[in-house]
């Protein structure tokens, strides 16, 4: 597969086969997820993938609450929420084979002193962002769908996730992939802006 292919067909997938991802396919999404850019090469990144059953489902649970309570934010009516969580539990959306936790470690840097926090943070989540990416595209090669959720990062949910993933209070949360064969067809979306609204030569 071209990489031109791989990212034109890439898309968010939010339903999936109830089929398994071969232990194989996931060490590929990692080994290229690892192939990212990392700020000064630290490598601060740790990738949690759920497998087992039970654990999925617990973290399938803390998706969901986290979708409600973000479209409870933005005054959704009632009626529609109701509606989003029969899709989640009655459809099944979200519900993936494999769910890929990916945290960084805070506590790994490379410039001391306080007044380096929040870029050291910074250059942490864009380093474990690109490593998202990666897998991403990495997944559309082996005809797997991918999708990103950050609703997981609200306070409360996040600190079952980490501890769902056996991990301390040092580490962040950047996102949870859910990865699975694609339910259906997949239609990548037209961007809503063109290339000349976003882009500008200096």
């Amino acid at each position: 597969m071209e990489l031109d292919d791989a990212i034109l067909n890439r898309t968010s997938v939010r339903y999936f086969e109830e089929k398994n991802v071969p232990e194989e396919h996931v060490r590929a999404l990692v080994e290229a997820a690892v192939r990212a850019p990392t700020a000064s090469g630290l490598e601060n990144w740790k990738f949690v993938v759920f497998m087992s059953e039970n654990v999925r489902e617990r973290l399938y649970n803390l998706i969901a609450e986290g979708m409600i309570r973000y479209y409870r934010a933005v005054n959704l009516p009632d009626e529609k929420i109701e509606k989003l969580k029969k899709r989640m539990y009655e459809s099944g959306m979200y519900r993936a084979p494999v769910y890929v936790a990916v945290f960084i470690d805070r506590r790994v840097r490379f410039l001391p002193g306080e007044e380096f926090d929040e870029p050291e943070f910074i250059w942490s989540i864009e380093s474990a962002a690109m490593a998202i990416q990666n897998l991403m595209l990495k997944a559309v090669e082996l005809g797997l769908g991918t999708v990103y959720i950050g609703v997981t990062n609200f306070p409360g949910i996040e600190e079952e996730v980490r501890e769902l993933a056996g991990l301390d209070g040092n580490h962040y949360l950047v996102g949870v992939i859910p990865v699975g064969y694609p339910k259906g067809e997949v239609k990548p979306r037209k961007r809503r802006k063109t290339l000349d609204e976003v882009l500008v030569f200096i």
